[in-house]
């Protein structure tokens, strides 16, 4: 155990990284309507900055209208290649223009264009649809950059939970939990 959860969850990231495991940096991220409804999907964690866990998404997205509805989500990072969950749990904000800014200038031109020409969480009636979108927004931009819109960028998650999972011989897993207090955290172990 650290006493700092934030070492302890970018120690098992680097690792998933260093093992070159196809999209390392995926989590679960669970979001709920005000009704309490819940939702999951998995998103590519971005950055943990400033105490902060980042991702990015279509503001118009499912997932956005539930976490500017109710702040409160999870994020789950999973690697059964070393047997270890995380879980994450805090407070959501938007992030900042210039952060948005920042990673969508990081993006493939291609993927710039696909998350222009997506209506993200919008009903699709084909394929095709999506690929005449496609075309039209890169003969919108031919020659020249490919901007961020407004309705696109990241939030930024503000853990005040964490529980790391071990898998354990026997199913004697190890749990051991973060819990903000004040400016440090509380840990606890749990029974597995």
């Amino acid at each position: 155990m650290t006493k700092d959860p934030f070492e302890f969850f970018q120690e098992c990231f680097n690792q998933a990284k260093l093992l070159n495991l196809p999209q390392y940096n995926s989590v679960t991220l669970v979001t709920a309507t005000p009704e309490a409804k819940p939702s999951a999907r998995i998103v590519l964690l971005k950055g943990i900055q400033e105490g902060t866990f980042r991702f990015f998404t279509n503001y118009q997205s499912r997932k956005s209208g539930e976490l500017f509805s109710n702040p409160q989500a999870q994020i789950l990072f999973y690697r059964p290649e070393f047997g270890r969950q995380i879980r994450v749990e805090g407070r959501v904000t938007k992030a900042s223009a210039a952060d948005s800014d920042e990673y969508w200038f990081t993006r493939s031109r291609e993927s710039r264009i696909g998350a222009i020409a997506s209506h993200q969480s919008s009903e699709l009636k084909s394929m095709d649809e999506l690929r005449a979108r496609v075309a039209e927004i890169e003969k919108q931009f031919e020659g020249r950059e490919v901007p961020r819109p407004e309705n696109w960028g990241g939030f930024a998650l503000t853990p005040d939970y964490f529980e790391f999972w071990e898998d354990g011989l026997h199913r004697l897993h190890e749990r051991i939990t973060y819990t903000r207090d004040g400016n440090g955290w509380k840990t606890n172990r749990l029974f597995p």
